[in-house]
């Protein structure tokens, strides 16, 4: 769960905001490759090769995809669909 204590985000944020920032300064293209290495450099250098930390590194990325989607794609979601209307399902079913 990504809800930390504010002193653990005050020590984190500065950090977080210049790799953000640096992040941004790749071209659109090459974003997604730099940020997965990142991520992977991260896991790599904080869980001890062993199945059992592995898991634990797959499990993180899980809850964090699920925390994203969430927060940010699914009020996104909601905004569009109340701007567009809900999908029109097929007339015969």
């Amino acid at each position: 769960m990504p809800y930390i204590r504010k002193e653990d985000r005050e020590k984190l944020n500065p950090i977080l905001n210049q790799l953000a920032k640096a992040l941004q300064s790749f071209p659109l293209e090459n974003l997604d490759g730099v940020l997965n290495y990142c991520i992977t450099y991260l896991l790599k250098s904080l869980y001890q090769p062993r199945y059992f930390n592995y898991n634990r590194a797959i499990g993180v990325l899980e809850s964090a995809k699920l925390e994203f989607y969430r927060i940010v794609v699914a009020q996104y979601e909601d905004k569009k669909r109340l701007e567009h209307g809900d999908v029109e399902g097929y007339a015969g079913q």
